[in-house]
């Protein structure tokens, strides 16, 4: 890519282009000619909070979302980066949270950007951290991240945000269950949706008493009853995100670069596998009678 065209492409979108926005995020998505210009040329803003928010499906959590954008869009400048799980037999995504959120999309503050997961675990698109980098690049005031909805395994979202906000219900399933899981322990606010349901107060009760097995901190999670449907309790949700931001310490900072920079090692490793090749050599392999898994990644890696 000429320097005189990434150059002016690096300058429209920190003046907030959205259009040019938009086309730097595919370049660097689809990491077609150029890419690899922009990202090393990004001028990061990294006061720019950035807020995940996840949880298991049906907590509500692009519900919620669109609540806080309604209440902050008119002032605010928000990215929001949604994240749909790709199918492992089509390799389609549906891409629904542009569907929950599009009464915004007039809002020319409001700059939505959908992203598949191309069968990442974890939660994310293996390209979130580049998207969100570009994102920061611009003039933005906040960057929301939502991540798929699939369960304890999203705790890779404490890797790249600097606020971690967990979306529970009180009616989904196994409450001690739930307050033992992986993703209860990355919260940095936990938000409690559906707060009308006749089961919230016992719910948040046991919320608020697992907290002293947490590690001790300087932040406590505060437990936000919400109502998404309604705006209820989204007003004080974004204000615990505002303080959080300020109170973040620059050890959390530098620990999320770390995990930033080996989820991007780790993505550069794989670049050269080809999966129909694996796919191929690994279904002649395994009919043989010996065949053994172990033995045959050993070899293949080995090339």
């Amino acid at each position: 890519m000429r320097k005189i065209y990434w150059v002016q492409i690096i300058e429209d979108i920190k003046q907030g282009k959205q259009r040019i926005l938009a086309k730097a995020i595919t370049t660097v998505e689809n990491e077609t000619e150029g890419y690899k210009d922009i990202l090393q040329n990004l001028q990061i803003n990294f006061s720019i909070p950035v807020v995940g928010f996840t949880g298991a499906p049906g907590a509500g959590k692009s519900t919620l979302i669109n609540a806080l954008l309604a209440h902050v869009g008119k002032e605010k400048r928000v990215a929001v980066v949604a994240v749909d799980p790709t199918s492992p037999f089509t390799n389609g995504s549906l891409l629904g949270d542009r569907l929950r959120m599009n009464e915004h999309y007039h809002n020319p503050n409001i700059f939505i950007r959908s992203l598949a997961t191309r069968g990442n675990l974890g939660g994310l698109s293996a390209k979130t951290i580049e998207v969100v980098d570009v994102l920061r690049s611009s003039n933005f005031d906040f960057i929301f991240i939502e991540t798929v909805g699939v369960g304890q395994s999203e705790v890779e979202i404490a890797g790249l945000a600097e606020t971690t906000v967990v979306v529970l219900t009180p009616m989904a399933g196994d409450d001690v269950q739930a307050l033992k899981s992986g993703i209860i322990e990355i919260a940095d606010i936990y938000a409690v949706n559906k707060a009308d349901h006749e089961s919230i107060d016992t719910f948040v009760k046991q919320l608020n008493s697992s907290l002293h097995l947490r590690p001790p901190s300087a932040w406590t999670p505060p437990v936000i009853k919400c109502i998404a449907t309604t705006g209820d309790g989204v007003e004080e949700l974004f204000k615990k995100i505002q303080e959080h931001h300020f109170a973040g310490s620059s050890i959390k900072r530098k620990n999320i670069l770390l995990e930033k920079a080996l989820m991007l090692l780790v993505a550069h490793k794989m670049k050269g596998l080809d999966k129909e090749k694996l796919k191929s050599q690994l279904a002649v392999a395994s009919d043989a009678k010996e065949f053994n898994l172990y033995r045959f990644i050993e070899k293949y890696a080995g090339k």
